[in-house]
């Protein structure tokens, strides 16, 4: 039975306040996977499948692997190695998948959770376009109610617009029937730049799948072209930008991605 994974429809919006003023907002979709369903809901679901070739595919490839046989298994050896010593009884990964063979994520997030259906510990999986991820560890003393914070150094090569060694303050609240998460960086006490991501609840079968299949064609695609554009923008105003081959010893903790 199916009962933990669901779709978000969102609204993600992007603010610079530094050197030029720069925002943007786009609407799109999101999955809310219970990483024990995925299988079962590539059985179920006409376009959905893992490792395989679909309108929509969950694709294990595409996050992060130390040696072990699956997204889950992988988060579990994560978390462990990080002081983890809770029984971990479910993990919900926020994500987007394939669409059509083509996946970006700029990031994704693993909520998980106790025998009692505790909030445990959140890591944000943050993406760049050189095929890197990196995983951010927030556990249960970070957690005030529903709402995971902790202010991290980014040490991660992700915008060419933004230093490597300002801080994420991740703002992650447990998703429910509303989506609210946000990542605001800073640079010193200097708020430099805000992304927020609200969202809605809505049920992951069929009928939305061929909805937002329609009303959100090549979701991905519209993630990887829009930033693009947007660094154009900044590009055509001047904004200073760091190579990637620049300041390696500020990119800490890596990781690249499965090959396909």
């Amino acid at each position: 039975m199916v009962n933990n994974s669901c779709i978000y429809e969102c609204t993600i919006s992007h603010s610079r306040h530094e050197v030029a003023d720069n925002k943007f907002y786009y609407k799109y979709f999101m999955f809310y996977l219970d990483l024990d369903e995925i299988n079962l809901l590539s059985q179920k679901l006409t376009l959905f499948s893992r490792n395989r070739f679909n309108v929509f595919n969950f694709r294990d490839s595409d996050h992060l692997v130390f040696n072990k046989p699956g997204v889950k298994q992988n988060i579990l050896e994560y978390i462990h190695k990080h002081g983890i010593t809770d029984k971990i009884k479910r993990i919900q990964l926020l994500t987007n998948v394939a669409t059509f063979g083509y996946n970006f994520n700029p990031v994704s997030f693993y909520f998980c959770f106790d025998m009692n259906d505790n909030p445990i510990c959140v890591v944000p999986e943050v993406g760049n376009t050189f095929g890197e991820l990196k995983p951010y560890m927030i556990d249960k003393n970070h957690l005030t109610g529903k709402q995971f914070r902790e202010k991290i150094q980014k040490n991660f090569y992700v915008s060419p617009f933004i230093e490597h060694d300002i801080f994420f303050d991740f703002q992650l609240s447990i998703p429910e029937e509303k989506l609210q998460i946000k990542i605001d960086d800073y640079k010193t006490e200097n708020k430099i730049f805000t992304t927020s991501l609200f969202g809605k609840r809505k049920k992951l079968n069929n009928i939305n799948l061929i909805k937002y299949s329609i009303k959100y064609p090549l979701v991905t695609l519209k993630v990887i072209s829009t930033i693009h554009w947007q660094a154009l923008k900044l590009i055509i105003k001047k904004v200073p930008y760091f190579r990637k081959n620049e300041f390696l010893d500020l990119q800490k903790g890596a990781i690249a991605k499965w090959k396909k």
